[in-house]
């Protein structure tokens, strides 16, 4: 049975708790992305190719897919607070560990421990400031959750780029430092709650585990330019082999690692269906547009970087009406539009060149970036909409994994959209590339248009004001 949190009302959202957690969200995706454009800087510094970078980079990406099963139960076991505490400083001190590492097999075994960190403290994190609110409390929750999902993957290459070049590269991970001692002040803020306590089901934990690792494995792969086909094709095959054998597993385990029955409720499974497609798409547009600045237009790494602001500035822009826009239209809505303004922006991108005024550019790129953020919003507040309580341990468990494996293809699809455009026509490749990545929105256009019109409604409702008592 659950113990009752004695650090706040039952039923209420901590706004502290939820701003740690978004915080620590932020921490950790922010290091995801801030190395790739301080790749260079870094292998210079220890003595390897720039393409040797790619493990240290891939290896963080593949422990996070690869562990984060785990939170679900972990966090059932030992208590949110704990649990959480225990993963700000296994990340911290790895974080330590990465900056001052002198070789890159210790680069790689730090990033491995971040990743070990990493995994358990986002989804574990979340799930302790989602399990005991009221529904009305969610869209406000997922709100503060959505802009570190937002931000990080935008301005982590900028601050990369930056700190490599005006710095040093292991700024990039002392910075988390000051960050972890923080996050471990407020950590009283966590509820210290537990769960049910399950058996842990190991045969499904290394089979999700190998799975997510190896198709987190196969994108990366596709994603470092130069890079064969063939190790990428074997380690996808790996990754389907062991993924029907853990859906196998976790259909018939009598208490499994992650139950997969949330995927029978309808908005959860669009949430993680077509808002899958829509995330990919978000992060290999993040992957393309740098390079298209750089490689077509010739512009400077920082230059390029800077241009990302605006991206940037379009998510916080809406952020605040995002909510209003839920309550005001609903989510079908809100979601077809969403998908609909990012395919025509993506679509839009393959009309850029370099004789494009900048205003113009900046001004696509804000509007992606409106579109982005509501999307965002939408998708991840919906998919907790009819979750019951007493299954959201392990509906947050597995949103967290797809979301995450989401993340790993992101840039992989860029990748692997711009190598079929240079097949093509080596001339327009990036215009083509993001014509492919556009196409594939109509999936999430469909859905979302086939979504009931009352769909998450129990959430807008809950979040509507309240009218004022009628005087007679």
């Amino acid at each position: 049975m659950r113990i009752a949190s004695a650090s706040r009302e039952p039923g209420t959202l901590s706004r502290p708790t939820a701003l740690l957690v978004a915080g620590a969200m932020f921490m950790e995706l922010l290091d995801g992305t801030a190395l790739t454009t301080a790749s260079p800087r870094v292998a210079a510094a220890l003595g390897v190719s720039s393409a040797a970078m790619a493990v240290p980079i891939s290896a963080y990406l593949i422990t996070v897919a690869a562990f984060i099963p785990l939170g679900g139960w972990v966090v059932d076991r030992f208590g949110g607070r704990r649990t959480f505490a225990l993963a700000v400083v296994v990340f911290t001190l790895s974080s330590a560990l990465c900056a001052a590492a002198p070789s890159l097999a210790i680069l790689v075994a730090a990033r491995v421990a971040q990743g070990i960190g990493g995994a358990l403290m986002v989804p574990v994190g979340r799930l302790v400031v989602l399990r005991d609110i009221r529904r009305e409390e969610v869209i406000r929750a997922v709100a503060l959750f959505t802009w570190p999902a937002l931000a990080a993957p935008l301005l982590g290459p900028v601050i990369g780029g930056i700190l490599a070049t005006y710095a040093s590269w292991r700024w990039i991970f002392l910075l988390n430092l000051p960050l972890g001692v923080l996050a471990l002040c407020c950590v009283g803020t966590i509820p210290a709650d537990t769960g049910q306590i399950r058996r842990l089901d190991v045969r499904g934990w290394w089979s999700s585990a190998v799975c997510l690792g190896s198709l987190t494995a196969a994108a990366a792969i596709v994603a470092i330019p130069g890079a064969g086909l063939a190790p990428a094709f074997g380690c996808a095959v790996v990754g389907v082999v062991t993924g029907a054998l853990a859906v196998h597993r976790l259909r018939t385990a009598p208490e499994p690692l992650i139950s997969l029955g949330s995927l029978r409720v309808r908005t959860f499974r669009v949430s993680h269906a077509g808002g899958s497609v829509f995330r990919v798409v978000c992060n290999a547009v993040a992957f393309l547009v740098p390079l298209l600045f750089v490689d077509d237009f010739g512009w400077t790494p920082a230059h390029a970087g800077a241009a990302l602001v605006a991206l940037f500035a379009g998510n916080l822009g809406i952020k605040p009406a995002t909510t209003p826009l839920l309550r005001r239209f609903g989510f079908r809505a809100v979601i077809v539009v969403s998908v609909c303004g990012l395919a025509l922006t993506v679509a839009l991108m393959a009309t850029l060149s370099p004789s494009t005024p900048l205003v113009l550019i900046l001004l696509l790129l804000a509007a992606s970036g409106v579109f982005r953020s509501t999307g965002f919003s939408a998708y991840n507040t919906v998919a907790f909409a009819d979750i019951d309580p007493a299954h959201l341990t392990d509906a947050n468990t597995l949103s967290s994994t797809i979301q995450q494996l989401a993340v790993g293809l992101g840039a992989a699809s860029g990748a692997l959209a711009l190598r079929f455009a240079l097949l093509l026509d080596p001339h327009e490749s990036y215009r083509e590339a993001f014509v492919f990545i556009a196409l594939t929105l109509i999936v999430p256009i469909v859905e979302g248009a086939l979504l009931p019109a009352g769909a998450g409604g129990n959430l807008t409702r809950a979040a509507s004001p309240k009218p004022a008592p009628s005087r007679s």
